[in-house]
């Protein structure tokens, strides 16, 4: 059996511009890698480079998040121009997880079976509200859409602890707080299958956030760093948004955030301080 390099395919997938081959692709790679089809890079066979702009396609238009157009999600095109925001979303955290596959050599192999999981887990996501936005009669492209994900994936791409910290600890995070009001919104419109949808995926995120805080505190331990002190320090060095209420209190404490951080993002009220979290 020929063993190719794991991140060489995790590049290949992660730089696909089509959707469905970026997913078939990432599906292929997490089966090849339990199947041992796939193998790491030793030292000098392979170099992570930044990665600017990874695979997409030509739409949907990237614009500043100011700049996305606010629709009711009362009116046909409002509704679908918010299920369109989360299709987008499933589709940055595909090529999240394909980066920190191919993007940290040093991480153990869990670190890997992990972040594999989680893009499976994104490509059936992306697959489901795809499919729901088609019928609604859009496609995923139809409405502008901003690129924040990916912009923080290349500000930490040279520090697993801080792409730990402030991906899936920060912004992944931000869609356990912000699911409650947008099924909500959805009931009131009548669309309970999408709500079905979106519960399978505030499950599997919990799950996803929950990774990130597991690596983000093994990094921690391996350098001797109090992990919540430093999850403070990570916010205000890259100037990352704080977590601010309403929290999914439920949510983040079954993906690993303590009562104590809790405390502080409600009191803290999302604005930026020098007070730290005790650890």
């Amino acid at each position: 059996m020929s063993v190719s390099l794991l991140e060489t395919a995790a590049l290949a997938a992660l730089m696909c511009c089509e959707p469905a081959a970026k997913c078939a692709a990432t599906l292929r790679l997490a089966d090849d890698w339990r199947a041992g089809r796939l193998r790491r890079a030793a030292d000098k066979e392979f170099a992570p480079q930044r990665i600017a702009t990874p695979g997409r396609p030509a739409k949907p238009e990237l614009v500043p998040p100011d700049a996305v157009p606010r629709r009711s999600p009362f009116t046909p095109v409002g509704h679908a121009a918010l299920l369109h925001s989360i299709v987008h979303i499933e589709f940055n955290a595909i090529n999240l997880a394909l980066d920190c596959v191919l993007r940290f050599p040093a991480m153990p192999d869990a670190f890997v079976d992990d972040w594999l999981r989680v893009a499976a887990e994104e490509v059936h996501h992306f697959d489901l509200l795809a499919a729901r936005l088609a019928d609604l009669g859009y496609a995923y492209g139809d409405f502008p859409a901003h690129n924040g994900l990916w912009e923080m994936a290349v500000k930490t791409d040279a520090d697993v602890l801080a792409r730990m910290a402030l991906v899936p600890r920060v912004l992944e995070a931000r869609g356990l707080d912000a699911t409650p009001p947008i099924v909500a919104k959805l009931k009131t419109a009548g669309d309970l299958q999408t709500v079905a949808v979106l519960d399978v995926v505030l499950r599997d995120e919990v799950g996803h956030v929950a990774i990130g805080d597991k690596w983000f505190r093994y990094v921690c331990a391996q350098r001797g760093i109090a992990p919540e002190a430093e999850y403070l320090r990570l916010i205000e060095l890259f100037d990352a948004p704080m977590p601010r209420p309403p929290l999914n209190c439920e949510a983040r404490l079954a993906a690993g955030f303590s009562e104590a951080e809790l405390a502080y993002f409600e009191t803290a009220g999302g604005h930026r301080s020098r007070n730290r979290v005790s650890s």
